[in-house]
């Protein structure tokens, strides 16, 4: 009978992502056609091998009448598994393919006709081969361990409490013709498994990649500030603290800035809250096109954003924000409203030798509030 692996199948369709919910209809109606294309390779592999069979009587080695009954038997179970499954039945289990029940009914199958027609007991013995095969495609370590001493103690039984003499017919032409048949179709079989079970680890290893990906990009989101694309506060706060530490490590300056745009409750205001947004927009863009990749920007809340840059002097460090503010005031904002004007508040601090990052942060903001309190659009050192 060998239970072949289905060229069909998806190996992975019907795992993960219905485990731990209950399924849908169109997810049943999936694992129904699968399980029937599978009973369908076992169903025509029976017929196979009862052609071969039939070659094997016709040399006179075996009864005309093994052949169409071992058809018969392997096609019943294959009926009734089917309407288990059409019935809904097979759904109730966690292993709806009835790995080890299919396993253990096709190996009882094979050793009671090695042991009804022993002259060709090569054939259904071949054949246990790539039922224990498919069946450890699909099957638990348990449950495998289950097929395996079924199988032990049936050939156990056959060889040590039967005297039957279990040959392997080579008299004739037509039997070596038979006999060869039956080793090609074994190893074709089992070849046939081996390519499925390789797609089967292909498949699992793309899953797998897509799925580091798509983790990947849920934590790059999950840090990410929605609207403008910066850092949100929780993870700029953890990238300040982790730069705080190293700058204490290694003695390297460290500075960071907290900047404000200018007026921006009247940008909402005036112009509306969409217009808003695209400003933050394009206030983060600016930014990020002109900070260096080590630099980290953040949306601390609201339209206030918090600029940590590694290894930079104070004086660098007031530097580049000047350029940027700079830059900023010079964008044509009024290609989102006639008279728009944007300009931003900054301040400016490096870290001083054992600095905890509230103080550090809270001598950035007192900067900030001198800008403003100067006039705005200026930048103020701590």
């Amino acid at each position: 009978m060998g239970i072949a692996a289905s060229p069909f199948l998806n190996p992975t369709a019907d795992r993960p992502k219905d485990a731990g919910r209950k399924l849908t209809a169109e997810a049943l109606s999936r694992r129904a056609r699968q399980r029937r294309q599978i009973q369908g390779l076992i169903g025509a592999s029976y017929v196979v091998d009862a052609i071969v069979l039939l070659i094997y009587a016709h040399a006179g080695t075996t009864s005309a009448s093994i052949g169409p009954a071992f058809a018969i038997c392997g096609l019943i179970s294959v009926t009734g598994y089917i309407a288990l499954s059409e019935a809904g039945f097979t759904e109730r289990f966690k292993d709806h393919y009835f790995v080890v029940p299919q396993s253990i009914i096709s190996m009882i199958i094979m050793l009671a006709f090695t042991w009804i027609a022993p002259e060709v007991g090569v054939m259904f013995l071949c054949t246990l081969f790539v039922v224990f095969a498919f069946s450890s495609l699909r099957s638990t370590p348990l449950q495998t361990a289950v097929v395996w001493t079924a199988m032990a103690f049936g050939l156990a039984g056959l060889f040590l409490l039967t005297d039957k003499p279990i040959s392997l017919p080579h008299e004739t032409y037509l039997e070596r013709f038979a006999t060869m048949t039956v080793f090609i179709l074994t190893i074709g079989r089992c070849m046939f498994i081996g390519i499925f079970s390789s797609a089967m680890r292909v498949s699992l290893y793309k899953s797998g990649l897509a799925l580091r990906e798509a983790n990947k990009r849920i934590e790059e989101l999950a840090e990410l500030d929605d609207l403008t694309g910066s850092f949100n506060r929780r993870c700029i706060m953890r990238f300040l603290d982790e730069e705080i530490a190293r700058a204490h490590r290694t003695n390297l300056p460290c500075s960071i800035a907290l900047i404000d745009l200018d007026w921006f409750k009247r940008i909402n205001d005036t112009y509306g809250h969409p217009t808003g947004d695209e400003v933050l927009k394009t206030f983060a863009i600016t930014v990020f096109a002109n900070i260096r990749g080590v630099d980290r920007l953040g949306r601390y809340g609201g339209e206030e954003f918090l600029l940590v840059l590694p290894d930079t002097p104070h004086d660098a460090a007031a530097r580049l924000l000047e350029r940027l503010r700079t830059i900023i005031a010079d964008l044509d904002w009024s290609a989102f409203s006639p008279g728009m004007r944007v300009t931003v508040s900054a301040g400016v601090a490096s870290l001083n030798p054992t600095e905890t990052p509230d103080s550090f942060l809270a001598r950035t903001d007192g900067a900030l509030y001198k800008a403003k309190a100067q006039g705005r659009n200026r930048i103020a050192s701590a």
